[in-house]
């Protein structure tokens, strides 16, 4: 008796800024293994492998992003085409490949010490980095700082409870990155909470 074949489709990736050379994979396999199996891009966390966790976050850039998209539930031919980012992508890298600047996002956790096992990390970096973009293009009051970030971050799982440095690591990022902001948010904020 012969075993049943496994039925491939080609997927082409532009992944961190760089088209992939098409590839064959099983048309049912998640993103998550596509980048771990076929890519060498072992980044994205595979958490609890529903979608819950946010472990597997990935950056799409399309017409309705950035966003994020968790990739141990969607599958890889969903991203047939897209442009996406993963984790390796955001710190700046020399021509051998070597990293010479982290992202403001990176150097923000490290220097709040916001994770202790780093398995969530990669998640909370996608996350933040599309909150970011997000405010640079619709800057808000500053009295809507906090719930912002918690909004944007509390889908995140960290199992090592680690959230209170990650938020304080985004709130300071938020604050101090330039026209993320508003003054003009702040003052029609209060006008709308006016009598």
């Amino acid at each position: 008796m012969s075993s049943p074949s496994i039925r491939t489709l080609p997927l082409t990736l532009h992944i961190n800024g760089r088209a992939q050379a098409p590839v064959e994979v099983p048309e049912d396999m998640m993103l998550v293994d596509v980048l771990h199996e076929y890519l060498g891009l072992t980044g994205t966390r595979f958490g609890c492998g529903q979608g819950v966790c946010r472990a597997c976050t990935v950056i799409v850039d399309d017409e309705h992003g950035p966003r994020e998209v968790r990739s141990c539930i969607t599958g890889a031919h969903y991203f047939n085409g897209k442009r996406i980012r993963t984790v390796e992508g955001h710190a700046k890298r020399d021509d051998s490949g070597k990293i010479v600047e982290l992202s403001p996002v990176q150097q923000a956790f490290l220097d709040h010490f916001s994770f202790q096992c780093g398995y969530c990390t990669p998640g909370f970096v996608n996350a933040t980095t599309v909150l970011l973009e997000r405010l640079a293009k619709q800057p808000i009051a500053s009295a809507q700082v906090e719930e912002t970030i918690t909004e944007a971050l509390n889908p995140h799982l960290c199992r090592c409870t680690g959230y209170v440095r990650y938020y304080q690591a985004v709130k300071q990022l938020v604050l101090e990155t330039p026209g993320l902001v508003s003054d003009r948010a702040t003052k029609r904020n209060d006008a709308e909470k006016a009598p």
